[in-house]
């Protein structure tokens, strides 16, 4: 008998839907695919500098109750009505959470928050979320971590996220040049800037690299390259905060240099905030001076914002407090508001 060297500690199989039957269930909309689009130029055109409105990505950490979200959503949509000429407002609908050891991987994942991962019912409860948004008339922003679950619903994402930890992946630069939308990568984790800079370089290029195609079958796709890539500052672990002054001066100019547009994200969380919720007010005041000062490389900001302030440890979902996140934690919706009306009279001042 000859010896097994293949699967030896794979205990389980499961089938998994293919991105066409998905689709096919949960259909984009003619007006729905109007707006995405109309969302994506948008975006792209404030990230050029051509339009001079400030791209604001704001919402949960991540998404575990679609509920709470589109509660948010609805309530975000009408305190961002009067803000519409200064400010340009982009839900943020997180499905994945990268995790440094081990923990909830997200609503794709494990969308029971059991551990039972359920991934199939993941991602439709993912695409009916984004459905639902595109449906509110709010454009969507979302991290790709897997690098086929995109197949499944980045129809419905007008602007996609590489994360801190993928930042410096190979195959994440090859999927995000071939993303239809406009993509922001983030520092790397320590705080590095240049190797965001490197990974804009490279997914402006053509790229072959393995998927699956909407059919399911495993293909070998090329990319065009994609040229709406950008820069998300967002502190580090070894560098501090990055949204300062010269910070911000810094990192537009080492873009410039590699003949990139010097326009920047600055993520008001994470290693910006020391990951306390309450200091992304610290961000935006300092943000608002630089506006006034006539820093124009600041194109946009990100704020993690839930309806109810800080985090919760994930329990049974009918145990959860409803609308307060259980990955980071974060502002709640009431003291996000002000935030955002200061983001909108910084911007009319420069203008």
């Amino acid at each position: 008998m000859s010896q097994r060297t293949d699967d030896l500690r794979i205990s389980r199989a499961q089938p998994l839907i293919t991105p066409w039957i998905l689709q096919e269930e949960l259909p984009l909309a003619d007006t729905q695919a109007e707006d995405i689009a109309t969302a994506r130029r948008n975006i792209e055109a404030i990230l050029a500098g051509d339009d001079p409105r400030l791209l604001v990505i704001v919402g949960p950490c991540s998404v575990h109750d679609p509920d709470a979200l589109l509660d948010y959503a609805r309530q975000l949509k009408a305190l961002c009505e009067p803000l519409q000429d200064a400010i340009y407002p982009v839900l943020r609908v997180y499905f994945e959470k990268p995790r440094t050891v081990i923990g909830w991987k997200g609503l794709i994942n494990d969308p029971e928050l059991d551990n039972s991962f359920r991934i199939n019912r993941g991602l439709h409860l993912a695409r009916k979320v984004l459905l639902d948004v595109a449906e509110l008339g709010l454009p969507a922003a979302s991290e790709f971590l897997d690098n086929t679950f995109g197949q499944y619903y980045a129809d419905l994402v007008s602007f996609g996220a590489i994360g801190a930890r993928t930042v410096e992946s190979q195959i994440h630069r090859e999927l995000a040049s071939g993303l239809s939308m406009p993509v922001g990568f983030k520092n790397a984790t320590n705080g590095q800037v240049d190797v965001a800079i490197d990974a804009i370089r490279s997914a402006s290029h053509s790229h072959w690299f393995p998927s699956l195609t909407k059919e399911g079958t495993p293909a070998v796709l090329q990319s065009s390259g994609n040229p709406h890539c950008y820069l998300i500052l967002r502190g580090g672990k070894d560098s501090g905060p990055n949204y300062h002054p010269q910070a911000v001066q810094s990192a537009a100019q080492a873009l410039a240099e590699q003949g990139l547009t010097a326009s920047l994200i600055v993520d008001c969380s994470h290693g910006n905030s020391g990951k306390k919720p309450e200091q992304q007010a610290q961000v935006v005041a300092n943000l608002c001076d630089q506006i006034d000062q006539g820093q124009t490389a600041l194109r946009g900001v990100m704020l993690e914002s839930h309806l109810v302030g800080g985090s919760q440890a994930m329990a049974p979902r009918d145990a959860l407090n409803y609308g307060q996140s259980i990955t980071d934690a974060c502002l709640s919706l009431s003291d996000t508001h002000p935030l955002l009306e200061t983001l909108a009279a910084s911007v009319r001042r420069a203008r």
